[in-house]
């Protein structure tokens, strides 16, 4: 039997335990690879599991706290979502064009959690090359909310979000272009943070739409989230898109709060648009009730308005795919991924191989971004819609003028049924309608637990409050998150029947 409290500790509570020599990393890693194997075949949160690398990994952490080399995650096991090449793992993105392939090195990401000494469990699961709402679009399988098994964990981190929620791992990476940590986050009721874009380089990380992705951490807590991003966050020269900003510590503020009013002087700007038509009304009495929380932290709130925001959809509906159309042209059989097994000749074989390693989504995309791309139709759809995404981060930035901190939900609703959107493209895109607007603009944003919502006869659900900043205002953020997570106890329940 693994003990519930181990599983339930935070990072720097694991990282003591570590320290102190209750538990060895070895023991540790032990503990939660027992629980993969006895929840995996159900969830499908794993789709790349290496015991004998993952071992060693935790072997060589044991000796490196022997040693009084230790940093605070040394020795901690956690999930790599499978967008991130790792060397000598499988690396797929959830398709069957990379079914097969092993990366030859390791993402930036990757390899700054193995230079502070970190254990990788192993690769999660998500929609196919990121293109997803609820990773049900993955070659190897759709991944269950461990809230409710017929229910979707939201995507495309969906695998690492099932993981955290299901404390299959202690924290897990993921990537977001319109949502994809907070929708999860929301929907597995977990703290999931997007950083500014280019705060985390993509280097190694395999692309969807470069202007959009960004990575970043999926933990129970914001200080969690917080120790996360001190190892994720830096410049790296090889990624073209990463800023050259000093290093700083996320941590900073989080034993700075005291008091009953932790937050006295925070306006926390609340947009018209985020509480309008289409929000589920239990979900937005969850929201308005985490809202009134801080108001007894001593924030106040504000009334504001991002009037392009009911644009931000088609805008990055027509921005992401031309994007991924553009990516994705890389994926052709030549060298590495699917190739056709029969084929005429090299243009058959491009045809071929790519109509059967791409997933329907991805098909639906590249044609799309493809077609908006096209003469006649650029400067009618792609250049139009660049236009609009200024005027969206123009919104954010008058916003910021009136508030410190924007807040509403995260996601419309609770998570939906497996399959119960699926036939529908446009309304599975609807899921990413509070979250997208960060992403077009490159604001940070995060989503952290606040209760639970019920409809008629159905299960209580987790239920999300988004967290918007302004640029680089991480680590404001992150004390924002956890003020809320001193008083309230939403981010420490886990899913019953999973104890």
């Amino acid at each position: 039997m693994i003990n519930s409290s181990l599983i339930n500790s935070s990072l720097t509570q694991l990282s003591q335990m570590l320290a102190s020599k209750q538990i060895s990393s070895v023991e540790m890693t032990q503990s939660f690879l027992v629980r993969i194997q006895q929840y995996n075949p159900t969830i499908n949160a794993y789709i790349a599991l290496d015991e004998e690398k993952t071992m060693a990994q935790a072997a060589a952490a044991d000796a490196r706290i022997a040693a009084g080399n230790a940093e605070p995650l040394t020795g901690i096991p956690f999930a790599q979502k499978d967008i991130f090449c790792a060397k000598g793992w499988k690396t797929t993105c959830g398709s069957k064009m990379l079914a097969n392939f092993v990366a030859p090195y390791d993402a930036h990401v990757i390899s700054q959690f193995d230079a502070a000494g970190a254990v990788n469990l192993g690769k999660t699961n998500m929609d196919e090359f990121a293109m997803g709402s609820s990773n049900e679009t993955s070659y190897f399988g759709g991944v269950k909310n461990p809230w409710d098994f017929d229910r979707v964990p939201g995507g495309s981190s969906g695998g690492s979000a099932a993981a955290v929620a299901a404390r299959l791992c202690a924290a897990a990476t993921g990537t977001d272009t319109g949502g994809s940590i907070r929708q999860p986050a929301s929907l597995c009721g977990f703290t999931g943070l997007k950083p500014t874009y280019g705060l985390v380089s993509r280097y190694g990380m395999i692309a969807f739409a470069s202007s959009l992705d960004q990575a970043g951490p999926m933990a129970k807590s914001a200080e969690d989230c917080a120790l996360m991003m001190n190892v994720m966050a830096g410049f790296d020269a090889r990624d073209s898109t990463s800023l050259d900003r000093p290093k700083e510590d996320y941590t900073r503020g989080l034993n700075a709060l005291s008091g009953d009013q932790p937050l006295k002087g925070l306006r926390i700007g609340l947009p018209k648009e985020y509480f309008a038509e289409g929000l589920d009304a239990n979900v937005a009495k969850v929201v308005q009730d985490a809202i009134a929380e801080y108001r007894k932290l001593g924030a106040e709130t504000v009334d504001i308005s991002l009037p392009n925001s009911q644009l931000s959809i088609p805008v990055y509906y027509v921005l992401a795919p031309a994007e991924a159309s553009s990516n994705l042209s890389r994926y052709d059989g030549v060298r590495y991924g699917h190739r056709a097994a029969e084929y005429d000749d090299l243009m058959d074989m491009y045809m071929k191989s790519r109509a059967e390693g791409f997933g329907a989504e991805v098909k639906r995309r590249i044609l799309i971004g493809t077609y908006v791309l096209s003469a006649g139709y650029y400067d009618a759809y792609y250049l139009k819609a660049q236009q609009i995404r200024r005027l969206i981060a123009q919104d954010f930035t008058e916003a910021f003028k009136q508030c410190d901190i924007i807040m509403g939900p995260t996601a419309p609703s609770t998570a939906f049924k497996a399959g119960e959107k699926a036939d529908d493209p446009v309304a599975m895109y609807l899921q990413d309608v509070y979250t997208i607007a960060t992403n077009l603009a490159g604001l940070p944003g995060m989503s952290i637990p606040a209760g639970f919502a019920t409809n008629s006869g159905d299960k209580a659900l987790p239920v999300g409050l988004q967290i918007i900043g302004n640029y680089f205002d991480e680590a404001r953020m992150l004390d924002v998150a956890h003020a809320y997570q001193l008083t309230t106890d939403w981010h420490t329940q886990m899913p019953a029947g999973l104890e």
